[in-house]
């Protein structure tokens, strides 16, 4: 074609409202377009497809189905050029919150969003759902989320808010809406009624108290009403004698928010712009724009694409592949947009060819179904369901594996655009499907403009790593794949770290055909993925089936060790786990055996087993309950009100740093990382770097004005001098005029280093003695004597790993300089305004009075922003001291992963010596932590751990001593519990290990050793009438069934070989206070204005646990105003000075307090005018006030009493208080695979008085997904080789999903037990203590290991590590199968693995 006859522009609709963009930067992205208009709700929150933070809607006319189809897309890895004749929703196109979109309004309402990052994703994931689907099933909606990640909530009332579009869901659940419109609670028919837990409790009374019948449901009462009747006491303590459990007010206040939902009308929604169907239908007039095959250049020489072809037929393809025959063919983008962020891939030559018809069309025949090569997974999988079901099961077996994998294929936007020939060309050894179209002797058709089409099956297609038979010049147009036949089984298997949206470990396709009167093979193929460089087939073990006859054990033996010895892999194979990927192979064909013995009707004894065997069709739906009391004797303070930005973060209103619009002449940073795990520097050169157009510095620690250290220790430079650390650390920065180039410009550097030694993992820093030179020692009572005593003397190891914060929001900071005095205001995403300012101040070389830090809101902390933000802001406030220029940086997530550091992996030896009945007479424990290359908090965090090592356990003697390992990784750094976790996994462990070797029922070893009233603990603290453990463990056990629920895993155990169910039962004590004394303490200012609304500023930051909400309560309950009266704009230096660091969950109580202080003085001031102007409004009395010249403003302060603990002489109060809990989980293991479900999970928690119930629920629920995500899933793995950080980003680190939490989840708070706590309106604090609590899933599949391990011969004591990662639980089992996949200890020696734990 001439050049004039393609186009050079885009036209597409965003929001309703036309939009043409001429010559699109073939680099930018959806996010980054829709960003740079304004419309900032949809968020960057990995740039990879992994999380869904930036989630649109994007709509088009699909001419050959004549209808508009909606699709949920990641903005992050969508090209600009390729929504040309499309439609753009985002976020803010629903609603705002003024007229909230039914979707966010009941999102937010429900308590679905705390810091509000992740939520635009998942608003836009339901909200697609809702425009193809008005009407969807309670399962399609729990789909929908499986590509949206969330870290915060725990998901649970996502789901709840999302299922309320669901006919059926509150009819399953326990809130209905009457006819009448009136709110009732109806108890589920699940549900126990067992009060609370009590023999006595009035609740098991068949009347009230009152002597009538007691009644199962209720009216809401206003909502601005307090409730009468029952209080906070329990069991009938109350005037009307009532029972506290008789009325739940967590299912009366989301019965009464659901109540006020504005319905859903799906003629309302934004229409598909009637032009865009004459745009791609080609019917627009001559003076309209018309639809055009693209040919797009771009100017600028860092850019990855210089030329864009975007065909619209078959023919134009082949033509431009024909001239241009390297040229990167893209459809979905999923796979070349990660290889051009993450591995800095450049294609000069790029073709997009998702907008051709030809290639999506779906054939049938005798013979098979022929699939166009470019139809979406999405498309795919519609298309097998319906081809399952015209053809019947038998003939469609490989269309139905095929199905059965593509659920489990990434998330629903990455399956929206992804292509099945863009999954077969790239050649993943990986592949989800690839195996299943070999298996299934699929054949692949390509096509070239020279050449014609041509066949090539899909056993001959890969030829090795990434490549393929497709030779240059050539496409591929389809597949085809055959029916199946009489006595043919095809199944497919994939076995990945998390169910959902993960790559596989291993998959497989297998298929096999027998001789229907004989049960001979007359057929059969094994196809495997992640074994080899590319999908291969076992053919060792298909020839050792074939003419054979399936079902006799002598041929099953005979193929599992085939498959074995044929797919055995290396010790230090590429992408580790060599024993595990080899005992999934058999694993899966084991299945496959039992599964296809049972649907050819032959009696084997594996037949018998395939039921359990067989994957299920359907998961079970998620469910959830909260319990607490109703409150009485406060206006406002305890009741479950919603996070008070909730309407703004589900509308996208909500702004975090990256969100504030750039100032005129902003420039970037871009950092320069090192790529060396321990070396000197020996120069740096940047030439290259600054010859780029656009570059105006690079930063070293030679251009520091000040100090260029930093830190408690002062033992960390900002910017090195002459020695890196770690490998990513940080040494120079760029200063660009855009994020790409300073990105770009930062690679030009080049730095010359010395390697030194470099020291990874905290067993290695042990040996080497490699560690910082503080110790810290518990000593309690004479160990050496204890052990002389005990029946039973143990000793072992234990290990924890680390965890990745993985706040959806990544590190940013924009740094303003003012152009006088030396002044700069700091916006960053910090948890620590008052440390930021500091070392800000020190490394400019100016008072801290110059400098400004304004925190409006993070997305998420976790710890994670305490002391490593610091860096961030002083990068971007150096660089603004040099240009005199705003200067901001927004870290992507691989960066953010490398630089910040994570929660500390602790390595402990104990002994510990017992009666033969389980009674603890003392324990020797030795633990080290891995603290990263400086102190930052470690010390802090050794702490924690030390003084948690008891967990609730009376000990009588301890021997406590803890130190920090210095490592060549990151300075790892506080996070959600503080070393709290750890060291009370190191102790929990300890007594599995001893409950084993006693043969105890660990949780009588628990509740036998339990803390009581009265004892105290190691560090010298004496436990008060506050101490609830022992109630709420004998709650639990009642309310959740222990018992029974013991005898029906036993029992179901006893009849299931390869599926294991497991119990465990866990407490937990917090303790709430700064470990360094000084940091106990709050401030706050308040302003009442002339027109009676009241602005709050306090030390604290908003990061989702609605801190800011609480604040606003308190403020509203003390001054007796409403709560919209009282505002929070954000927390900043120069309203709130001196501040300590929102952490310890100690913030409620220190900033509560000094709220509470300045808005009482406040309410003093202002009662003789209230008392003389009785009846007028709050603006008339505040403004009576103003003019008498009365002081409106007060500056409040709080400092905790009597804490102080001195580590040497183990005195003084280390905690204020304890934070108490207790969970109960459920687990089923299949020990085949290690993949398991969390059944049921039931926590009671103990948190005082509450400040807002509702609140603290989410608090309970997102720390518990949390603590799981800590014992499961999420593993920290860096490459022994260089030092570099293996798990980047959320391709390879896997959080929990919304699949993922338990499937029944119940969480309950204490009611009625003493409180006599001097703290704000007697709260507890709530953000760290239930963390810990989600190891009890961890437990629990200890517990389901155990039942697997007595089939075996192997009787070794059970080691068990977290995380408990599928591979560690699969090997943990101890099986035939797992026995076949041993590496031999000769043949690891001298090989270093691919990967290793720090």
């Amino acid at each position: 074609m001439e050049d004039k006859e393609y186009g050079r522009n885009i036209l597409f609709y965003l929001n309703g409202k036309r939009v043409l963009v001429e010559r699109p930067d073939l680099d930018m992205t959806l996010l980054q377009y829709v960003r740079s208009t304004g419309l900032t709700g949809t968020k960057l929150g990995c740039g990879e497809g992994g999380c869904g933070a930036c989630t649109v809607m994007i709509s088009r006319f699909d001419v050959e189905q004549d209808k508009v189809v909606h699709a949920s897309v990641n903005a992050c890895l969508c090209p600009l050029y390729s929504i040309d004749g499309k439609h753009v929703i985002t976020v803010e196109g629903l609603g705002n919150t003024t007229n909230p979109h039914p979707v966010q309004e009941r999102i937010a309402l429900l308590h679905g969003s705390q810091c509000g990052f992740c939520t635009p994703g998942f608003v836009m994931s339901l909200y697609t759902l809702l425009r193809n689907n008005p009407n969807p099933t309670e399962h399609e909606i729990e789909e929908c989320f499986d590509g949206n990640l969330c870290r915060c909530t725990g998901y649970r009332p996502i789901l709840d808010a999302a299922k309320t579009f669901s006919e059926l869901a509150w009819k399953r659940g326990t809130a209905v809406i009457a006819e009448d419109g009136t709110a009732h609670v109806i108890r589920d028919e699940n549900s126990d009624d067992s009060g609370c837990g009590l023999k006595d409790c009035c609740r098991l009374q068949k009347s009230d108290g009152s002597g009538k019948p007691k009644s199962t449901e209720f009216t809401l009462p206003e909502p601005a009403a307090p409730r009468t009747g029952a209080g906070d006491a329990c069991c009938g303590k109350t005037t009307s004698g009532g029972c506290c459990k008789s009325q739940n007010q967590a299912e009366a206040e989301k019965a009464q928010v659901i109540s006020q939902f504005k319905a859903y009308d799906p003629t309302q929604e934004l229409i598909f712009p009637p032009f865009l169907i004459r745009y791609t239908k080609g019917n627009t007039s001559d003076d309209e724009p018309r639809l055009q095959t693209l040919k797009i250049s771009s100017g600028d020489g860092t850019s990855w694409c210089r030329t864009l072809y975007r065909p619209l037929t078959l023919e134009g393809l082949l033509q431009t592949v024909k001239a241009h025959p390297d040229a990167k063919l893209v459809a979905g983008n999923s796979e070349v947009g990660v290889e051009v962020k993450f591995k800095r891939a450049k294609f000069p030559v790029q073709v997009y060819v998702n907008d051709i018809p030809e290639l999506r069309a779906v054939h049938s025949d005798a013979n098979g179904v022929t699939f166009g090569a470019n139809i979406t997974l999405a498309q795919f999988g519609s298309a097998l369901d319906a081809l399952v079901v015209e053809h019947g099961e038998q003939q469609t077996q490989s269309l139905a594996a095929l199905r059965e994998n593509l659920r489990y294929f990434a998330g629903n936007q990455i399956r929206n655009v992804a292509t099945i020939a863009g999954n077969i060309a790239t050649a993943s050894p990986i592949s989800d499907l690839n195996p299943v179209f070999m298996a299934s002797g699929a054949t692949v058709t390509l096509v070239s403009h020279e050449n014609g089409q041509r066949q090539v099956p899909m056993c001959e297609f890969f030829l090795g790593y990434r490549r393929t038979a497709i030779q240059r010049g050539e496409v591929l147009l389809s597949v085809h794949v055959p029916f199946n036949a009489e006595g043919e089984v095809v199944r497919a298997f994939k076995q990945a770290k998390r169910k959902d949206d993960d790559i596989a470990i291993v998959t497989c396709g297998l298929r096999v055909c027998v001789d229907v009167a004989t049960g001979v093979v007359c057929d059969a193929a094994f196809a495997y993925g992640g074994m080899a460089p590319t999908t291969v087939l076992a053919k060792t073990a298909m020839r050792s089936v074939d003419g054979q006859k399936w079902g006799e054990r002598a041929v099953l033996d005979a193929m599992l060790a085939a498959c074995q010895n044929e797919l055995r892999l290396d010790y230090g194979v590429p992408g580790g786990m060599a024993e595990y990927r080899a005992a999934l192979t058999t694993s899966f064909l084991f299945k496959f055996w039992a599964v296809s013995c049972k649907q050819l009707r032959i009696g084997c004894a594996e037949a018998r087993l395939a039921q359990e065997l067989e994957e299920d069709s359907e998961r079970q739906l998620s469910r959830g309950k909260q319990e607490y009391a109703s409150v009485v004797d406060r206006a406002i303070v305890g009741k479950g009100i919603a996070h008070l930005s909730a309407l703004k973060q589900v509308t996208g209103e909500a702004r975090y740093v990256d969100d504030m619009p750039a100032i005129y002449g902003e420039l970037y940073v871009g950092l320069v990382m090192s790529e060396r795990a321990h070396a000197r520097i020996l120069g740096i050169d940047s030439q290259h770097a600054l010859e780029l157009p656009g570059v105006h510095r690079v930063l070293t620690a030679q251009d520091v004005p000040g100090h260029n250290v930093w830190n408690i220790f002062k033992d960390e430079e900002i910017l090195p001098s002459t020695e890196v650390h770690h490998m990513g650390q940080p040494l120079a920065l760029v200063v660009a005029d855009t994020q790409r180039l300073a990105q770009e410009a930062a690679r030009l550097v080049r730095v010359e280093y010395e390697d030194l030694p470099a020291v990874l993992t905290v067993r290695d820093a042990v040996e080497q003695q490699s560690w910082f030179p503080e110790v810290r020692q518990l000593k309690n009572g004479d160990v050496e004597a204890a052990f002389s005593q005990a029946d039973c003397v143990l000793e072992g190891e234990s290990y924890c790993a680390p965890q990745e914060h993985f706040y959806l929001e990544p590190f940013g900071s924009i740094a303003v300089p003012k152009g006088e005095g030396g002044e700069f205001d700091i916006y960053a995403s910090t948890q620590n305004p008052t440390e930021t300012q500091m070392v800000c101040a020190e490394l400019l070389g100016v008072p801290a009075n110059r400098i400004v830090c304004h925190v409006k809101r993070m997305g998420g902390g976790f710890g994670g922003k305490e002391s490593r933000s610091c860096l961030i802001a002083a990068y971007t406030a150096l660089a603004a001291f040099h240009t005199n220029r705003s200067v901001r940086i927004m870290l992507d997530r691989d960066e953010d992963m490398q630089i910040t550091g994570q929660r500390h992996p602790f390595f402990g030896r104990w002994k510990v010596g017992a009666t033969r009945d389980g009674q603890l007479l003392g324990v020797r424990m030795r633990i080290y932590s891995n603290g990263g290359f400086s102190h930052d908090l470690s010390i802090g965090v050794l702490e924690r751990a030390m003084s948690h090592l008891d967990n609730c356990y009376c000990i009588p003697a301890t021997d406590f001593e803890g130190r920090v390992c210095r490592t060549n990784t990151q300075s790892n750094t506080a996070f959600r519990s503080f070393g709290g976790c750890q060291g009370m996994i190191m102790l929990e462990n300890m007594l599995c290990e001893l409950a084993d070797r006693l043969e105890l029922p660990v949780e009588v070893l628990r509740e036998r050793n339990m803390y009581r009233a009265g004892d105290v603990t190691p560090f010298s603290q004496p436990l008060n009438d506050d101490w609830n453990v022992p109630r709420m463990w004998k709650q639990i056990k009642q309310k959740a069934h222990f018992d029974a629920r013991r005898t029906e895993v036993d029992a179901f155990n006893a009849t299931s070989r390869y599926r294991k169910r497991g119990l465990s039962l866990l407490p937990t004590k917090f303790g709430i206070s700064f470990g360094v004394k000084h940091l106990n303490q709050g401030m706050a200012l308040v302003h009442v204005y002339m027109d009676g609304s009241v602005l709050v500023a306090h030390g604290g930051t908003e990061m989702g646990q609605g801190l800011h909400t609480k604040m606003a309560m308190i403020a509203a309950e003390t001054l007796e105003l409403p709560l919209d009266a009282i505002f929070i704009s954000e927390t900043a230096t120069n309203t709130a000075a001196n501040t300590s660091p929102t952490a310890a969950s100690a913030s409620s109580d220190l900033n509560g307090y000094a709220v509470y202080n300045a808005c009482r003085v406040l309410a003093d001031r202002l009662r003789p005018y209230r008392e003389s102007m009785h009846g007028e409004s709050f603006a008339k009395i505040a403004r009576t006030a103003y003019l008498d010249r009365c002081n409106l403003t007060c500056a409040g302060h709080y400092a905790t009493p009597d804490i102080g603990f001195n580590w040497q002489t183990n005195e003084g109060l280390l905690y204020f208080y304890f934070t108490q809990g207790v969970a109960m989980a459920e687990v089923e293991l299949d020990t085949l695979t290690g993949a398991h479900t969390t059944r049921r999970v039931d926590i009671i928690m103990d948190v005082g008085k509450s400040l807002n119930k509702a609140i603290d629920i989410g608090q309970i629920e997102g720390a518990f997904a949390q603590g799981q995500g800590w014992s499961t899933t999420e593993e920290f793995l860096y490459f022994p080789k260089n030092g570099r950080l293996f798990t980047q980003g959320p391709g390879n680190y896997k959080i929990p999903s919304a699949m993922d939490i338990p499937r029944d989840f119940r969480v309950e708070l204490l009611e009625g037990a003493p409180n006599a706590l001097k703290t704000i309106f007697s709260s507890k604090g709530i953000g760290e203590p239930p963390l810990f609590l989600g190891s009890s899933v961890f437990f629990a599949l200890r517990d389901a290991v155990l039942a697997a391990r007595k089939h075996s011969e192997h009787k070794s004591a059970l080691h068990f590590e977290l995380p408990a990662t599928p591979e560690i639980l699969r090997l943990a089992c101890e099986d035939e199968l797992v026995e076949l996949s041993r590496i031999p200890k000769e043949q690891k020696i001298g090989v270093m693995p691919f990967v290793v734990r720090i």
